[in-house]
């Protein structure tokens, strides 16, 4: 691995995401890192081979184990972690994995010439495990903060075909800028062009190098994650406000479908990331970095979208290193501060305005819960159906509440989707207490 510096860029991640708890998002960010002193492919080969060990870690743990009598200092572990994930996700030799393995334990640390020996001897043998032997190892539980809530929403049956979805990992998937040219770019690009308008790519892929991405044909956002802004249906010339917008998927397609919007984040570098996208798409936004919960606007709305900060764990697929950050503490905090922006939005909308809240977790804490308690807050609040806004949503995806609910294992024959709770609601204008303006 030595010889490999993406090998070790991955590793460094590793560390920082298991020993720090560190998201992989902040590690890519660490100036000067071994991560940051790659090429674009090296870097994406780095991350992706850190996010496959954090996807099937405990299936590596359970095919290294009997050849282990203690478990070694985590840099280690995490050296042969890796190269059983090079194995048997992506398919690389065994010699020259052992090989890289041996020298990167030696250079792990302090015991790592000492242990360089057992090394070898683990890999050998693990590495030449028969692949059907990996494949029968059982996907990873997520952890018990996060499977007892989903469990009792939707039975273990269910939870353990999430598990699966996580385990598999996500395609690309891409909003076209024109709706009407969907067809055409799945063609161009050879993707699946899927019910709901979004074209989906198996194929692993640089972004940057696909047609279409410097003419900003398209843009990437999982299927689940454009369904809130088509659930809003922005019409041409309304006055449309996107808070928490960066990094801009969504302010792209309220943009696209001809809205004036403003587009609204507290982080400042996330929405440098928004600017270029749409300078990228040729479309416009006002763009305000500011905390939603103080900012003033002396115009109202005529439609707001919210997706609020949440756990996010409707993205494990994607993000794999989420449960091994995330402890479930900071889930009140982020209730309240939902409520908080609901709240806060309701009163920037005209009388008769329409609002989206969405979030892409999976708990009912974020979303269904959410949704009845403001329903409650609010008696000038009603919910609106939406499914004429929704092509190629299936009606199973409605909840009893009223809001639509997508999970990871939905659409399991193409690929799944993020997990997405999203209701669209009108205001009649009735006064809202602690509300904006």
């Amino acid at each position: 691995m030595s010889g490999l510096p993406p090998r070790r860029a991955a590793l460094w991640l590793l560390a920082g995401v298991l020993e720090a708890r560190r998201p992989l998002s902040d590690l890519t960010e660490v100036r000067d890192s071994p991560l940051a002193r790659l090429d674009a492919p090296g870097r994406a080969r780095a991350q992706r081979l850190a996010a496959e060990v954090l996807r099937h870690l405990e299936r590596a743990d359970a095919l290294l184990s009997p050849f282990l009598r203690r478990a070694p200092p985590l840099a280690v572990q995490n050296v042969l972690r890796l190269a059983v994930v090079e194995r048997f996700v992506e398919g690389g030799p065994v010699h020259a994995l052992v090989n890289d393995g041996v020298e990167a334990v030696r250079r792990s640390g302090p015991r790592g010439a000492h242990m360089a020996g057992m090394a070898n001897a683990v890999l050998r043998r693990a590495l030449s495990t028969a692949p059907e032997d990996w494949a029968a190892l059982p996907p990873p539980e997520l952890p018990g903060w996060l499977r007892a809530p989903l469990v009792a929403e939707w039975s273990a049956e269910a939870v353990a075909l999430m598990e699966a979805a996580h385990m598999r990992g996500a395609p690309l998937d891409l909003t076209p800028r024109d709706a009407k040219r969907a067809g055409e770019w799945a063609e161009r690009l050879g993707a699946d062009l899927l019910p709901t308008g979004s074209l989906r790519l198996d194929r692993r892929a640089q972004v940057s190098a696909l047609e279409g991405f410097a003419q900003g044909a398209w843009w990437v956002q999982d299927a689940a994650a454009a369904l809130p802004a088509r659930l809003l249906a922005a019409q041409p010339g309304e006055r449309v406000l996107d808070l928490c917008a960066a990094p801009g998927g969504k302010t792209l397609q309220l943009a696209a479908a001809g809205a004036r919007v403003t587009a609204l984040d507290i982080s400042g570098p996330r929405m440098e990331r928004l600017r270029a996208n749409l300078a990228r798409t040729g479309l416009s936004a006002e763009c305000v970095v500011a905390d939603a919960l103080h900012w003033e606007s002396a115009q109202s709305f005529d439609a707001i979208l919210l997706d609020a900060p949440c756990t996010a764990t409707g993205t494990i697929r994607r993000h794999p290193d989420l449960p091994r950050v995330r402890d479930g503490s900071e889930l009140r905090a982020l209730v309240e501060l939902q409520s908080a922006l609901i709240d806060r939005a309701l009163g920037w909308l005209r009388p008769g305005g329409r609002l989206v809240f969405a979030t892409c977790s999976l708990l009912p804490d974020e979303g269904e819960a959410q949704l009845k308690a403001a329903l409650a807050r609010h008696p000038g609040l009603s919910l609106v159906d939406g499914a004429d806004a929704l092509s190629g949503v299936e009606p199973g995806w409605r909840g009893a509440e009223g809001g639509w609910r997508t999970r990871p294992d939905f659409w399991p024959e193409r690929g799944g989707m993020d997990g997405f709770f999203m209701a669209a609601l009108r205001h009649d204008g009735t006064s809202v207490a602690g509300a904006g303006r």
